[in-house]
């Protein structure tokens, strides 16, 4: 860890120095979801004793009773926590004024214009605020626009005449979180931190470094913020490049998948992105955004990012228009037709539907009046999701006869648990956004990409 050139420490910041480097200080991570949790975790690892806060009260009893409610995790990930006397879960607020270290890991969605919705962040400071003591160090982890935690965090804390850099810390770490993934977690992916001084930036740093295997200090809260931003729109723009390119090859007669294959042999300036269904999860569809509106109050219109958007926006509505010609060249309308989509969550292999493709292409589906069901052996229940709380739905079984009665297999999510050589066997007509089918071509059935 590279440490910043510092000036003499205050009191607080020694004292607090000081529990760190004992692994006294109590690390409290408010928001304990798909980020947060495993923060907490990692922290507990550590050695420190840590408080978890959220306000949805069934969270907190799970986890005192050792329940884990993220089941990518694994069934036993809060068990040794819950029978540690080195951890708490609360949803009283006023617990908070313990902790030494307060980490927010809140939501941050589109309002219904595409502008941010800073209501989570600013009502958590304004919570924090409120029980806010010398030596306490704030940092705040949401993906946001830049000047979030020195602009707007910052005087919330100081209204009590508090001084930041000396009486409290506040410093800006986005998360890296990748639900799923089975090389990297939440020790092992490089954390960047920035402070809103250098003596938050140090104290941040030296915490982050006491769990995490590698820690990056940057000049500034505003630099990280920005980081943050970069590393999702490299994704979202290289995402939409081959998301434009999947309808123009395919019309040409052309797999992309093996223009992919083919390209990334290069061992050199390609990296490969792969196209779908459209995008889903917290970052990638939602945090350009984030730019783009505050780019506006510079003068500034972010052509790229907003260009990235519409394309991955359109995908849905793509995939669609690809099932209807699978079911006219067999005759059938989309209306009355049975379609079963296979898989619900946004990405392979875990239980997450935030901002899923899924949910836009069903409703498409039920708009076009198609008899509509979903398999997704990671997600029983669809119980809608903002703008898609009308649905209620169950997974259903995959079997041979449920296959053999729908008219149209609509492939949106590739879960490693999902029966492909069945669907190989038994499906009428399959529709692939993602690829699955490709290790079992040629299929009995009809098979289109989309």
């Amino acid at each position: 860890m590279q440490t910043p050139t510092m000036t003499e420490h205050s009191k607080p910041a020694t004292e607090l120095q000081h529990k760190i480097k004992t692994r006294t200080a109590v690390v409290a991570v408010i928001g304990l979801g798909y980020v947060g949790l495993p923060l907490l975790r990692a922290f507990f690892k550590a050695g420190f004793p840590v408080l978890g806060y959220d306000i949805d009260h069934k969270k907190i009893q799970q986890l005192r009773s050792g329940e884990s409610y993220l089941k990518h995790l694994g069934d036993d990930f809060v068990t040794d926590m819950a029978r540690s006397p080195k951890f708490a879960v609360t949803a009283d607020p006023t617990e908070l004024v313990r902790a030494d270290a307060i980490i927010l890991c809140v939501p941050t969605p589109l309002g219904a214009h595409g502008e941010p919705d800073m209501s989570y962040i600013l009502e958590s400071t304004t919570l924090v605020a409120k029980i806010l003591r010398k030596g306490q160090l704030i940092s705040l982890e949401s993906t946001t626009y830049p000047g979030t935690t020195r602009g707007d965090c910052l005087p919330i804390l100081a209204k009590n005449g508090l001084q930041c850099g000396r009486d409290f810390f506040l410093a800006f770490s986005p998360e890296r979180e990748d639900p799923g993934r089975k090389d990297h977690n939440t020790q092992s992916i490089p954390k960047l931190v920035g402070g809103t001084d250098a003596q938050s930036c140090e104290l941040a740093a030296e915490l982050y470094s006491a769990a995490i295997a590698k820690v990056i200090p940057v000049e500034s809260a505003e630099i990280a913020e920005a980081a943050k931003l970069l590393e999702n729109i490299y994704r979202c723009v290289n995402i939409a490049l081959v998301n434009e390119l999947k309808p123009v090859l395919t019309a040409m007669g052309i797999d992309i998948w093996q223009v992919i294959d083919a390209a990334k042999t290069k061992p050199f300036g390609f990296e490969a992105f792969y196209p779908g269904p459209g995008l889903g999860g917290h970052c990638i569809p939602i945090d350009p955004f984030y730019l783009t509106w505050k780019a506006r109050e510079f003068g500034h219109h972010t052509r790229f990012i907003e260009l990235a958007g519409e394309i991955n926006s359109a995908m849905p509505h793509y995939v669609i228009r690809r099932t209807m010609d699978g079911l006219n060249e067999s005759g059938k309308a989309l209306r009355g037709a049975k379609v079963l989509v296979i898989g619900l969550a946004y990405k392979a292999d875990v239980d997450d539907v935030r901002e899923t493709p899924a949910a836009e292409i069903i409703k498409l589906l039920f708009e076009q009046g198609a008899e509509v069901s979903y398999h997704d052996p990671h997600v029983p229940l669809f119980a809608g999701m903002r703008k898609y709380m009308e649905f209620r739905m169950h997974s259903v079984s995959l079997s041979a006869e449920a296959l053999k009665q729908s008219d149209c297999v609509l492939i949106v999510t590739n879960h490693t648990k999902i029966d492909w050589q069945l669907i190989a066997d038994h499906a009428q007509l399959v529709v692939d956004s993602r690829n699955a089918m490709g290790p079992h071509l040629p299929l009995k059935g009809r098979y289109l990409r989309a």
